[in-house]
This record gives C-alpha cells, sequence and structure tokens, in this order.
C-alpha cells in the first residue's frame, strides 16, 4: 500500500515558518534536522496533533547551484501569491478550531462561509501560501 507522509512548502524563512506553523496554526514539530554534510540542509517538518504519520515540510527555498537568482525571485513572487499551492486541512468542530486559530493570530482571507461541501475559510502563512480549512459535511467524500 502507498501512503503519503509528507508534503512541502516553500518558506522563505524556515524559522518564522515554524513560528507561525506552532504556535498559531497549532501543529506540533516532526522532525528539525540540520545535515551539515548537504551544506547546512534544514529538514523542518510540521504536523497536526493526533496525526503523526502526516507532516508538512517547510522548505527554504533553495539559492545555487539550486536556481539561480531569475528563478529565486520568480519562485518567492509565486509562493507570496499564493499560486505554489494549497494546503487543505479539515476539521471535526469547524468554529472551535477558527476560534482557537483567530485568537493565536491567524489571520483569516474573509469570513467562514457555507459551501454545498461544508463551512470553509482560507488563510496564508507568512511566506504567502495558501491554506484553506474546511468542516466537511458527512455527505461530502474526502
Amino acid at each position: 500500500m502507498i501512503t503519503i507522509a509528507t508534503t512541502q512548502l516553500w518558506v522563505h524563512d524556515q524559522d518564522e515558518a515554524l513560528k507561525y506553523w506552532t504556535e498559531k496554526v497549532g501543529f506540533e514539530v516532526r522532525s528539525d534536522v540540520t545535515v551539515p554534510e548537504m551544506g547546512n540542509f534544514r529538514w523542518l517538518a510540521v504536523g497536526p496533533p493526533g496525526q503523526p504519520d502526516v507532516a508538512i515540510v517547510l522548505m527554504a527555498i533553495p539559492g545555487p547551484p539550486m536556481i539561480d537568482a531569475a528563478t529565486d525571485e520568480q519562485l518567492r513572487d509565486l509562493i507570496g501569491k499564493g499560486l505554489a499551492g494549497t494546503v487543505f486541512l479539515t476539521t471535526d468542530a469547524f468554529w472551535d478550531s477558527y476560534k482557537a486559530m483567530k485568537d493565536r493570530g491567524v489571520e483569516f482571507v474573509g469570513e467562514p462561509e457555507q459551501q454545498m461541501y461544508g463551512v470553509d475559510v482560507g488563510f496564508r502563512d507568512p511566506s504567502g501560501n495558501n491554506v484553506r480549512m474546511a468542516e466537511l459535511n458527512a455527505d461530502f467524500g474526502r
């Protein structure tokens, strides 16, 4: 059987991203390892409490020789606009999750809305990554 273990978000600053995802979103650190043999490459992963087999890697944008300055600028621009992908979060207690995150300083993009699939709201992390959180209706497939 194949399962998804990790996905990644490009981030401008790993320390800022770590603080945001743990202190504001409420995720836990899964791993934070620096590998000197790979130029001090940092593998930083966070995930939701109660779901230890899933993580989001908060990946620093690589510099040379991986990407040149023009590509770095393009990537930062796309991330900042929320166009580098979306993370979809689900909760069984939308209003409790929404209030807790708002109280911790998450700035939501608009107000929660009732959709045909459930209640939904979006937010962006400090790098600009697009995140959606929803409580899905029981009849809507996951």
